[in-house]
């Protein structure tokens, strides 16, 4: 069996969709003959993010990290995120001369730029950095495979995403009283999701938001007809996603959007702009519409095939995303295979 270590910054009890895709790479990877533990912010001292309210950051020390990374005894690392912990096993696997590999999964530089004043470009050249040393960085879509390139990121490879068709059903969707039709976005609630471009609208019927964060207070003073549900989970998310008439993804940043896939899943249609997650997700495929006119994209939806929603959802498991996952570090020979260590008994720093 083949051991991975996945170290990250984002772990539970936040909920996006990195959290979601490396939980769900977890337990499908187990019936792959593999095993996958992470290295996570989880017992390290952390700190609150002035820009980013309500989050907070890990600071990991060296010998703790080197210990985790030892205790795990690792066949393969993958680092699949750029905050403090993913830059310490950075460290470490380069003052050992180990391979890893990394993923690109969350635009850094934009979500900087929109809460500070340092310029994307700054962040860019940070993360050019970060990414160097990796074996291979894996993103999720061609068209973020381009962008990446055309920004310098060298060493690119492919690892797509899932999602859970036996959780995200349409069948037995909630009892919403609300007017039709029912607009529904889902994600934390932050300026960074773009969440205006869809409050604003001038749209029939009802919109909805489900998720939490540091901007749905003044979001729902200021569009008092939307609804705000707050953090879903688990059933209740799904029934709410299936009793949307429209799934709206108004995020220009985002690299993929694993929420499309789950409100497709359910059989909502998705409108969203022509960007980078929704380009490849949707394309031309007819389960939603893509227009720099938002308004008219979430109309052209509302005429969409719920069952072609599903059956898109139904051949994108999260079985062939962690085969593909696992089949890219199974084909990197790494220049020095992590040396085993005897597993520690009782050892509670590497969350599996």
């Amino acid at each position: 069996m083949m051991r991975i270590l996945i170290a990250t910054d984002a772990w539970h009890p936040q909920v996006n969709g990195v959290v979601r895709t490396l939980t769900s790479l977890a337990r499908s990877a187990s019936a792959l003959d593999a095993e996958i533990n992470f290295l996570t912010p989880e017992g390290f001292p952390s700190v609150g993010v002035p820009t980013y309210p309500g989050l907070r950051v890990a600071l990991p020390n060296r010998r703790e990290i080197a210990r985790r990374i030892e205790a795990a005894a690792p066949d393969a690392v993958h680092i699949a995120t750029e905050g403090p912990v993913g830059w310490a096993v950075r460290a470490y696997c380069r003052r050992r001369k180990l391979a890893f590999t990394t993923s690109y999964t969350t635009r850094f530089p934009e979500y900087v730029a929109v809460r500070t004043m340092i310029p994307a470009s700054v962040g860019y050249a940070v993360l050019r950095h970060f990414h160097a040393a990796s074996s291979m960085i894996m993103v999720a879509t061609e068209s973020l495979r381009q962008e990446l390139s055309a920004r310098g990121f060298r060493k690119l490879g492919f690892w797509t995403r899932g999602v859970d068709t036996d959780l995200f059903r349409p069948e037995q969707p909630a009892e919403l009283d609300l007017p039709r039709p029912i607009f529904m976005t889902m994600g934390r609630v932050a300026v960074e999701k773009n969440l205006e471009a869809f409050l604003a609208l001038d749209l029939p019927g009802t919109k909805v938001v489900i998720g939490d964060g540091p901007q749905k207070a003044a979001l729902a003073l200021k569009y008092p007809k939307a609804k705000f549900l707050g953090e879903k989970k688990g059933q209740d998310l799904t029934a709410h996603l299936a009793a949307a008439d429209v799934f709206v993804f108004p995020s220009l940043t985002d690299t993929f959007g694993v929420v499309q896939l789950e409100a497709l899943a359910c059989g909502t249609p998705v409108a969203a702009f022509p960007v980078t997650g929704p380009l490849d997700v949707i394309a031309d495929h007819p389960i939603g519409a893509l227009d720099w006119d938002l308004r008219s994209a979430c109309v052209r939806a509302l005429g969409m095939s719920r069952d072609a929603c599903r059956n898109f959802a139904l051949a994108r498991s999260w079985e062939n995303s962690a085969r593909q996952f696992i089949g890219n570090l199974t084909a990197l020979q790494p220049s020095r295979s992590l040396r085993p260590a005897r597993r520690v008994a009782g050892t509670s720093a590497v969350q599996g």
